[in-house]
């Protein structure tokens, strides 16, 4: 057999006859397959060697990912096999189960299957990867978990709903090792999918686990199983971030720390009461985060007005914007670029998203009576060169802040508007005098972040026009991009065709033509008119502009923007 093989493999010239050898002499040394030395060797790759194995064997071989698999089959066989052997079951018919394998010579999982489950098996060469990602999707996280702890449930009964079992009986559960070990499943999954958020929901007959990806919630398959176990994971969860597990019809929030392979992540955790039980959101944040002001997305131009600012010692920087919009991380960057030994950085946010080094962080505690317009106040007595309130949200914050700029300090914050000329009428909304924001404030920055295409599958595709509304005034820009890119959908990026973030931004700075209209309380339009055709660039222009670099679509650039609507 050894000899067949590597015939094959030199008559294919896949190999060298010197590579076959060395891997002869170690599987002298393991006993291993000759196949798998190849492939840990370096010499081969797998799927090479499975269409040789299928020609040898007669064996034929499948990719998963491009076939549609039977639910029926996946019935048949439990999670424990299929995880266990690093099988996936693909069709069945007539008492006879289609396996799809990766080692040909193992036969242990194929007598096991018939001994156990009593079917006839029949076999199909797959790769480990696409199995293993089978499994995944057709399973769901943690589904051999699951099952082991239905399994060894009390009295046998697997049906039996954790809702309804005491508080002491679920704190015990939830200390077990098995729900320990499928909440940490749960969250080193969404960890490795890239997801910033994992939301636990309960409803009437079922459990939902979605996790949000560059902005956008995926569901994730689990389980159906899983609904037996919801109190006992929503209470393990609790005791990771320190929270009550008794109280269940008050919202509860907690920080817990976990580690992923080298690194490490802090998870923010939220208990919401919920008609059918808690609803668990868990908010996904590293713990060392690089925050680079040039990665961010900038135009060349934006970034020499925003380093302008950065470079004085007094003002106000305003960054504007919905929630998820990506302005925390701005702010930090911003801070990171200034933060050295010469300068004191204080921070009051809700909550403490990232640890900066070297600078200190206060969080709100609305409980005691810590608001940002406390703390704001107290901050001035500690010395500082620099402030960063997180969000301006009344009007004493907004006043206190303006005075701290006014009397030599350079200040940072949010405003919730949909773009940057709109934060400046918000001001004035609040009862702040026109003269006081300008000259306190010197720029409104307005931002979005926008999904970029996937570059695994990143393919041209024709303009076609008018790719917004005729009714929208700002259409002609994208006549003049001739060429777009799509992603085609891949399993780098889930076939969603985007992958990873960058920003848009809106920067409006406050020159005396600005200053002159918010002076005579101008509406946002025209502050806007008057700054575009100074130069202003929108959040829309610089969205387009990143369309004719091929890094996003029109699409996108429409769903974050609101065109249209």
């Amino acid at each position: 057999m050894i000899q067949r093989l590597g015939e094959m493999l030199l008559k294919k010239k896949l190999v060298s006859k010197e590579q076959i050898d060395k891997a002869i002499e170690e599987k002298k040394k393991t006993g291993e397959f000759l196949g798998q030395i190849l492939i840990r060797m370096g010499y081969i790759k797998e799927g090479d060697l499975l269409n040789i194995l299928a020609e040898q064997l007669g064996l034929p071989y499948i990719k998963l990912r491009e076939i549609n698999i039977d639910d029926t089959a996946i019935k048949k066989v439990p999670p424990k096999f299929v995880w266990h052997y690093n099988i996936m079951p693909t069709k069945f018919d007539d008492n006879a189960l289609t396996i799809a394998v990766s080692d040909p010579m193992d036969m242990v999982a194929m007598d096991d299957i018939e001994i156990n489950l009593g079917y006839r098996v029949e076999r199909v060469l797959a790769s480990k990867d696409d199995i293993s990602w089978a499994i995944k999707k057709y399973y769901g996280v943690g589904a051999d978990t699951i099952e082991r702890i239905l399994d060894q449930a009390v009295s046998g009964e697997k049906k039996t709903h954790f809702k309804e079992v005491k508080i002491d009986d679920i704190e015990k559960l939830a200390g077990d090792a098995s729900v320990i070990k499928l909440v940490n499943q749960i969250l080193q999954q969404a960890i490795r999918d890239g997801a910033t958020d994992l939301h636990i929901e309960p409803f009437r007959e079922e459990v939902m686990l979605r996790y949000r990806i560059d902005g956008i919630l995926y569901e994730t398959a689990v389980s159906e199983d899983i609904k037996y176990l919801f109190s006992s994971i929503v209470s393990r969860i609790k005791i990771m971030a320190g929270l009550d597990i008794v109280e269940r019809h008050l919202p509860q929030d907690g920080r817990a720390k976990v580690s992923v392979g080298e690194k490490e992540y802090d998870l923010r955790v939220s208990i919401l009461p919920s008609f059918y039980g808690e609803d668990v959101v868990i908010r996904i944040l590293p713990t060392e985060m690089l925050f680079d002001l040039k990665k961010l997305g900038l135009t060349s131009e934006d970034y020499k007005i925003l380093e302008q600012s950065l470079k004085k010692s007094y003002g106000i920087i305003f960054l504007t914007g919905p929630t998820g919009s990506g302005k925390t991380t701005t702010l930090y960057a911003c801070l990171n670029k200034l933060n050295t030994p010469q300068r004191k950085i204080i921070t009051i946010e809700d909550p403490v998203e990232y640890e900066l080094k070297g600078v200190h962080q206060i969080q709100v505690n609305p409980k005691i009576n810590l608001t940002f317009a406390r703390s704001l106040r107290s901050m001035l007595r500690h010395d500082p060169d620099i402030l960063m309130v997180g969000e301006v949200r009344d009007t004493e914050t907004a006043e206190i802040a303006i005075q701290a700029s006014l009397t030599g300090h350079l200040v940072f914050s949010t405003l919730h508007t949909n773009d940057a000329a709109s934060a400046a009428t918000r001001l004035i909304d609040m009862g702040i005098e026109p003269y006081l924001i300008v000259s306190s404030v010197e720029i409104f920055i307005a931002q979005r972040l926008v999904r970029l295409i996937c570059p695994e599958c990143r393919e041209k595709c024709a303009a076609h026009a008018p790719l917004f509304p005729d009714k929208d005034p700002e259409n002609k820009p994208l006549l003049e991009i001739k060429q777009v890119y799509r992603g085609r959908g891949c399993e780098a990026c889930k076939n969603t065709g985007y992958k990873g973030r960058t920003g848009i931004y809106e920067v409006l700075l406050l020159s005396e033509p600005i200053k002159e209209l918010i002076m005579k309380k101008a509406s946002a339009g025209e502050i806007k008119r008057m700054a575009v055709s100074l130069g202003m660039k929108t959040l829309r222009d610089n969205g387009l502009a990143k369309v004719a670099e091929g890094l996003t679509t029109p699409e996108e650039i429409m769903r974050v923007t609101q065109i249209g609507e």
